[in-house]
Formats: C-alpha cells, sequence, structure tokens
C-alpha cells in the first residue's frame, strides 16, 4: 500500500519537473525565435509580474513545508491506516504543488523579461525546497511514525 502511494506521489513529482522543462523549452525557443517582445523590467508590468513570482515563491513555499507537517501530525496516532494513507498522499500532493510551482513560474517570467536573472534565481530557490519533496519510503515512515514523548527535538 505504502508503494502505491510513493508512485502516486512521483507522478506527481516528476510531473513537476516535466511541466518546468516543459516551459523552459517553450520559453527558450519562443524567445530566440522573437515571437515575443521582452517586457522591460522596470516598467509597470515587469515590476507587477516580478512582484507577483516572488510573493509567490515566499508564501507558497514555507507554506507547504510547514503546512504539511502540521498537517501530518495529527496523522500519526491514526489508526485505520488505509485512511492515513490517503490523507499523506493528498498532503503530500498539495505540498509538492505548493513548494514547486514556482519553478515553472520562475522561468517563464525569466525569458518574458528578456532574460532577467533575478527571476531564474526564483526558479532556482523553488527547485531546491522541490527536491526536498521527493517522496520516498523512508520519508513516508519517518512523516508517519508516532511521536515519542520523552525523545528530545533539536
Amino acid at each position: 500500500m505504502e508503494e502505491k502511494v510513493i508512485r502516486t506521489l512521483n507522478v506527481y513529482y516528476y510531473g513537476v519537473m516535466v511541466l518546468s522543462l516543459l516551459a523552459l523549452t517553450i520559453m527558450y525557443y519562443a524567445f530566440s525565435h522573437g515571437w515575443f517582445q521582452p517586457i522591460d523590467t522596470l516598467s509597470g508590468l515587469g515590476v507587477a509580474i516580478q512582484y507577483i513570482i516572488i510573493i509567490d515563491a515566499l508564501v507558497t513555499i514555507p507554506a507547504g513545508l510547514y503546512g504539511f507537517n502540521r498537517l501530518c501530525r495529527p496523522l500519526r496516532s491514526m489508526e485505520n491506516k488505509e485512511e492515513q494513507l490517503a490523507r499523506y498522499r493528498k498532503y503530500a500532493t498539495w505540498r509538492i504543488i505548493l513548494v514547486s510551482n514556482a519553478m515553472p513560474l520562475g522561468i517563464v517570467a525569466f525569458y518574458l523579461m528578456g532574460g532577467y536573472r533575478s527571476m531564474l534565481w526564483v526558479a532556482a530557490i523553488a527547485a531546491v525546497a522541490w527536491y526536498f519533496t521527493k517522496p520516498t519510503l523512508g520519508k513516508l515512515e519517518a512523516e508517519l511514525a508516532p511521536e515519542e514523548p520523552n525523545q528530545e527535538n533539536y
């Protein structure tokens, strides 16, 4: 049962990678063939796009990581294993999506603004956070293991 959950989560995990690579390929091709006029980074639209993507990354990456941890705490004490794994799969799917959504958005904004490197850094930060959402069997077991009250937390 746990392997099935991990396989399902891997579809979402690698789906985000494919989506990011697809965005990269399409935007690179469109940019190199001059299909659109790059947006000035100091224009109103350019500044608005930067703010939206940076705020998105600042909000969704910590919210995805912390929110998942907070939602998984009650799952540790659940008796019904099937319900526990179903909720874990749902929460982990949302964690992957929330943490990594700034990656394709940053790539698209990088090319829309004519190669503005700050947007590439936002995509890189999201990629690093995305790496920490990699679903593995060991991570599933660790996140659903019951808490021991006498164990020290550092």
